[in-house]
């Protein structure tokens, strides 16, 4: 699932726009639709081939409600930057095409509104370059342009397609089992009583679970969600998500909390910061030790103070190292993108990411040790280097995951020593005690092991769904499906069996929920074919009658269960049945020694021909010999 951003001027189309593309208007307050201008956050949802569900937040356009915006541009696949043809770029057009490129939304596409109320062609053309020129440099530079009237719907469909090929590019969202949901909306709807909603990231919730709310630290249960109007029982990463909890008030809940899963995620005061000063074009001034500034971390918003690590003072248009001293507790993780503004005069001076989400101490300034380690940690520990080559590459060899992180011999066996104890690496190598790269053959990361379960568990309930009444999928399939080489699948497989996940059965696999059952009908068919196969116990129907009775995969199940066993391609005798001619033949060869065709037809009143299927299956079977025209026991 995906969501984008809209980004723009007040006044510039922004909801018009969603609402052509969506059939929903995104205003949801009774003073946004009587002033026409967006205020607060607004949500809309459509799909797109290929795509699937897209959430729209729709943001606020105007400078007094940019904080506002900040809130719901945070956990965005790609910007929809909308550019008033009649007008062009105004001040706000630059200050959220810098937020974006600050928070590093790397896709977007750019909609040229209004355009049938420009006073040319040539103007739209004009229009067209300098918004191509305000993009340059940034993460949206070379995004494609889409002249578009959103009251006729001209150009809506050339925008859908672009949005289709901008997203249909970005990769899934990673899913390392410790979500969070920074909430961006809070009220009650008549009859669930309390609902938040906000981007899921980095995991996955289930309904009837127990969360958290952070920074608070209350504790709530998940009653219902619901994700693009639909209910669901599972929340991905990457979704919009409305949910419905039990156990905890509206009012005691607001914007920039977060939803977690308890334990997995704590609050902090303190971050230290890598930070990208906005140039003095946007209005930005020198930044200074002790400044207080306001920060926008997800759906947060609170006051810090600056204390400039590496530098006396930042100049616009320059990077340095911060730490952040925050006025009120925060949920912060190591690579989340913040925004910094000055709070009077409200402007945008900068941004960039958390590199320390819980740092120990305040750290001493331009301290060259400090310095060194924030730059060691920004690159990433031998750890986090091998678990994001692990997450690239998926399930494989471990040297390698290794190869691919360039790690000497030291750091690759600390690494593999760090992540298997804090569980990030998963081993695929059964019965594997040791944790060093040179015992270790076959891994995954967390994060990988978490989406190949959760393909597997799609595909194989797939599967069941297709086929009910087939004991299990042929592992080949399953293998094919995953795109896994034997080895890495065997191993996958393997895991997956001793933790219950999947059931292996010979040359097939099944979810252990898995059970073959009959319908009503299906049952009726079984129980007219074995009466029919009574009737006559050592002259039975033919294969071919009894497929004509119940069908293929009906038949499959009864052979399987052993309720009736085929001695040859067309002779089939009921379970029962079997196993009392073997059981008497034995019993005639032990006393006479030899038997024929003839005596087994005699013996059972049968014809030549189940007779002679029957003492061909046990020669098969290894029961009997044949010598001549009889048999003898083996």
């Amino acid at each position: 699932m995906k969501v984008i951003c809209t980004a723009g001027h007040v006044d510039h189309g922004k909801s018009t726009l969603v609402e052509a593309l969506t059939g929903t208007h995104p205003d949801r307050l009774r003073e946004e639709r009587e002033r026409e201008m967006t205020i607060d956050l607004g949500f809309a949802w459509l799909e797109l081939p290929g795509v699937g569900h897209v959430g729209i937040v729709d943001v606020p356009g105007h400078r007094d409600f940019v904080g506002n915006m900040l809130a719901g541009v945070g956990s965005v696949d790609a910007a929809l930057l909308v550019v008033a043809a009649d007008e062009g770029i105004m001040p706000q057009t630059y200050e959220h095409v810098a937020i974006l490129d600050l928070l590093e939304i790397e896709s977007g596409v750019v909609a040229l509104t209004k355009t049938d109320l420009a006073e040319s062609e040539e103007w739209v053309h004009l229009i067209s370059g300098d918004v191509s020129g305000a993009l340059a440099g940034t993460k949206m530079e070379g995004a494609v342009i889409v002249p578009v009237v959103a009251q006729t719907g001209e150009g809506i469909n050339q925008l859908r397609a672009s949005l289709t090929g901008c997203l249909a590019s970005r990769p899934p969202r990673a899913n390392i089992g410790r979500p969070r949901l920074s909430i961006d909306r809070v009220f009650t709807m008549a009859g669930f009583g309390t609902v938040v909603t906000g981007t899921l990231v980095d995991g996955s919730l289930n309904v009837g679970e127990d969360v958290s709310i952070l920074p608070s630290g209350q504790r709530a249960r998940i009653r219902g969600m619901q994700a693009y109007q639909t209910k669901i029982a599972t929340a991905i990463a990457g979704s919009r998500v409305a949910i419905n909890l039990t156990g905890v008030e509206t009012s005691e809940l607001r914007r920039g909390e977060v939803v977690a899963k308890p334990g997995t995620m704590r609050s902090t005061s303190r971050i230290d910061v890598h930070f990208r000063h906005l140039h003095e074009k946007h209005g930005t001034r020198s930044l200074r030790h002790n400044a207080e500034v306001k920060l926008f971390l997800g759906a947060a918003e609170v006051m810090a103070r600056v204390r400039l690590l590496s530098h006396q003072e930042l100049s616009p248009g320059h990077m340095g190292w911060l730490q952040l001293e925050l006025r009120e507790p925060v949920v912060a993780a190591k690579g989340d993108h913040f925004i910094v503004r000055r709070p009077s005069p409200p402007v945008t001076i900068g941004g960039g990411m958390v590199v320390d989400a819980h740092p120990q101490q305040r750290h001493r300034l331009q301290d060259g040790q400090v310095l060194s380690r924030l730059e060691t940690s920004a690159r990433g520990t031998p750890a986090e280097i091998l678990l994001q080559s692990l997450d690239a590459i998926g399930p494989a060899e471990l040297h390698i995951g290794l190869e691919r992180a360039g790690l000497d011999q030291k750091s690759s066996q600390e690494a593999v020593e760090e992540l298997a104890a804090s569980g990030e690496l998963v081993v695929l190598d059964s019965g594997k005690q040791s944790h060093g790269p040179e015992e270790i053959d076959l891994v995954v990361s967390r994060a990988g092991w978490i989406l190949f379960v959760q393909q597997a568990n799609g595909q194989v309930q797939e599967y069941h769904t297709a086929h009910p009444l087939r004991a299990g999928m042929p592992r080949e399939e399953l293998k094919s499906r995953l795109g896994l080489a034997s080895k890495v699948f065997n191993g996958f497989v393997g895991l997956a069996s001793e933790q219950d996940i999947l059931v292996e059965e010979g040359p097939t696999v099944r979810l252990p929920s898995h059970q073959v059952e009959f319908t009503p009908s299906q049952q009726t068919r079984v129980d007219e074919l074995l009466e029919y196969f009574r009737r006559s116990v050592y002259n039975t129907p033919s294969r071919k009658d009894a497929l004509a009775k119940v069908g293929a995969e009906i038949l499959a199940v009864l052979l399987e269960r052993e309720v009736i066993v085929a001695v040859s391609p067309e002779v089939i005798f009921l379970g029962d049945t079997y196993a009392t001619m073997l059981s008497t033949i034995r019993e005639q060869l032990r006393l006479r020694g030899t038997i024929t065709v003839a005596e087994v037809r005699d013996l059972f009143n049968t014809s030549r021909k189940y007779a002679l299927a029957i003492l061909e299956h046990m020669d098969l079977i290894g029961i009997t010999v044949r010598r001549g025209d009889k048999r003898v026991l083996s």
